[in-house]
């Protein structure tokens, strides 16, 4: 059926007096009486089932409306359920790690008449988010914190002298974030009560799941096993020493034999599973039991399938994991037309035609092969390509240990994954003078994934690192010579930041060329106001500087280039030969603007009357929505810079007429 159609098919209705068809009949009659989840655990076991099979039909009618992430949530659908069905939520506290699994968990705590705005201005958030629902306990958006966060809270209730349950669910993936286990080494030497829920979906880090398996962890972890064997504990330790390690032994081998989860056990929890994560029959059984014991830490591992249920993504390589808007019953995306390359692709191809050159130019990504572009690099160089898993600090350190033998790493990221190893690009790369070279990805707003994902601090948080060279492309042939640039820079870090999507569409180099370090660039000769850009908002910098000329102010545009080293000698002689100067980034405040002014104000170049405006983002976390009407409301396209001009030059009644000719 066609997405539309299942979109109005909720609900039964009598047909209107005049037709003559019959009523419709609502796809999902058990999943409309469920509001919150206290209507779901009103239910009868036996119906759990119809409501996962009505969640996942709703869900992917859902996505494909909207667009999304789609095999994530796909998995899952099951294992939400039993959740919200045998834990009290949102008194127990259910924490989703990253968010992405989190669809099916919105439709069914309160969010469903909401679910068809998912990503949309003014919608429902992509992920978790704690300003949206009760149900949302912690904010997501990255992965590997929910351990974390769910410790917190855990201990936090103790403190309180609380009962709840808490629960973090945590992916395969994620767990090769080290930060999971510091939470679970912490967790385990605390002997805190906490739940970890691991979704296996991909590693297969366990054996297959059977009926032996699920009998077993049903049994080893109910509250008359964890009795006997805290009494055995107890016997043993009456036992001379070497007795009662032999007995622990014994009783940690023995369910090892069937289960595995020796390494979690080290760690201080205690292992259920692995367990099928679309058995009902599976699932609720052990949830009851880890709910009801008193001990903790528990890791349960359940064995789930990425897009489930769903034919075209279960059969795709990456499970559907971000889709654009499909048709439901063939599972075509809708794609735009593209009239230019993306910047991703675009850098792609550079660093191969560097590498084809070089045979020291190696690549590095933590998790995000084809986010990064960096699949099409493997293709052709998989030797020279290393996928460290979502694992951002081991990441920059290991293309620092590279570095070191005299290679060339790029070390790919999106640019709010390279926050969480800012003490990494501190202490193991800059400080070194280690010629590693950041290619990051996500550069300012990126849309439908909002705030966790905009690229607004790279520039301010780079820039105040001594002798990093900081480049921004101001468009795809740009972004080409800046991994020339990049790959020429041999006694110092670099990094280049593009945006998300596709170019302008200007024409494209034969090859990358090495740019001046530190030198900007004049594209259009004024004398009035001078326009200084970093970044992509070049070409709205050069449609402000069109309108700006037709009110008679003569305009120029430069582009900088450089956040670092600043082309001071481009700066100064911007601000001696013109009224007013304006600096345009996509970034937040402390980044390139800040540079300006620091020089400025260093070198006594506004003790003259210079009038300076720089444009940056708002001083706010910006939700998600279109990119083009983002940047609109920041006031960083062509009718903002516009506006900022006349309103510093004391021409307040021309900011009307020059809102009215954007318009026209």
């Amino acid at each position: 059926m066609a997405a539309g159609a299942m979109a109005c098919d909720r609900g039964t209705k009598p047909a209107a007096p005049h037709s003559k068809g019959p009523p419709s009949v609502s796809k999902t009659p058990l999943l409309d009486t469920i509001q919150t989840p206290e209507n779901l655990r009103a239910l009868d076991e036996s119906k759990l089932r119809q409501v996962a099979d009505e969640l996942r039909t709703e869900m992917i009618d859902a996505v494909s409306v909207t667009g999304g992430h789609l095999g994530a949530g796909l998995g899952v659908v099951e294992l939400t359920v039993a959740l919200h069905w045998v834990f009290d939520t949102p008194r127990d506290r259910l924490i989703w790690d990253v968010g992405h699994q989190a669809y099916p968990h919105k439709i069914i705590t309160g969010r469903r008449d909401r679910i068809r705005t998912l990503r949309q201005p003014g919608g429902l958030t992509g992920f978790t988010t704690r300003a949206e629902s009760e149900y949302d306990p912690f904010g997501a958006g990255h992965s590997s914190t929910s351990i974390s966060a769910g410790l917190g809270m855990a201990v936090a209730r103790d403190l309180k002298g609380g009962s709840n349950n808490v629960i973090a669910v945590i992916g395969d993936g994620a767990m090769s974030a080290g930060m999971a286990y510091e939470a679970m080494n912490n967790a385990g030497a605390r002997d805190e009560r906490l739940i970890v829920i691991l979704n296996d979906n991909d590693m297969s880090i366990a054996p297959p799941t059977g009926a032996m398996s699920a009998y077993f962890a049903r049994i080893t972890s109910s509250n008359t096993y964890l009795y006997v064997r805290d009494i055995a504990k107890q016997l043993a330790k009456m036992l001379p020493k070497h007795w009662e390690r032999r007995a622990a032994r014994v009783e940690e081998y023995t369910r090892h034999l069937w289960q595995g989860g020796a390494w979690f056990e080290e760690l201080g929890f205690y292992y259920v599973g692995p367990i099928d994560g679309h058995d009902f029959n599976q699932l609720l059984p052990v949830l009851k039991n880890v709910r009801d014991a008193k001990q903790g830490p528990i890791l349960v591992h359940v064995v789930t399938k990425k897009g489930k249920g769903y034919g075209p993504a279960e059969e795709s390589d990456d499970k559907y994991h971000g889709v654009n808007r499909f048709n439901v019953v063939t599972g075509a995306q809708v794609k735009p037309k593209s009239n230019a390359p993306s910047y991703t692709r675009v850098f792609a191809d550079s660093l191969i035609a560097e590498a084809r050159k070089d045979k020291s130019v190696v690549a590095i990504t933590a998790a995000m092969p084809s986010g990064t572009g960096l699949d099409v690099f493997a293709a052709e160089f998989p030797d020279r390509t290393f996928d460290v898993g979502i694992a951002e600090q081991h990441a920059v350190t290991f293309a620092a240990g590279l570095a070191v033998e005299g290679l060339k790493p790029f070390c790919a990221l999106y640019s709010t994954f390279l926050q969480r190893a800012y003490d990494q690009v501190i202490h193991d790369v800059a400080i070194q003078k280690l010629p590693v070279r950041f290619a990051i990805d996500r550069a300012g707003l990126v849309g439908a994934d909002g705030a966790t994902h905009a690229g607004s601090f790279d520039i301010a948080y780079l820039g105040c690192l001594p002798e990093m060279v900081i480049m921004a492309a101001a468009d795809e042939a740009e972004l080409v010579h800046m991994v020339a640039t990049a790959a020429s820079i041999d006694d110092r870090p670099s990094a280049f930041r593009y945006p998300r999507g596709e170019g302008v569409g200007v024409e494209m180099p034969a090859e990358g060329r090495p740019l001046a370090i530190g030198k900007g660039r004049i594209l259009r000769e004024g004398s009035t106001v001078a326009i200084l850009s970093l970044g992509t908002r070049l070409k709205e910098a050069l449609m402000a500087a069109e309108q700006l000329a037709s009110f008679g102010l003569s305009t120029t545009v430069a582009d900088a280039r450089f956040a670092k080293p600043l082309d001071t000698a481009l700066v100064e002689r911007l601000a001696r030969e013109h009224e007013m100067l304006v600096t345009v980034e996509e970034g937040s405040i402390g980044g390139f603007g800040s540079y300006v002014l620091h020089h400025l104000a260093t070198s006594g170049l506004l003790d003259r009357g210079l009038k300076v405006r720089p444009m940056v983002l708002p001083d706010k976390f910006i939700e998600h929505g279109k990119p083009e009407v983002m940047y609109e409301e920041a006031g960083l396209a062509a009718a903002g810079i516009v506006e900022t001009v006349f309103k510093a030059l004391g021409r307040e009644r021309l900011v009307g007429e020059a809102k009215g000719a954007e318009r026209a």
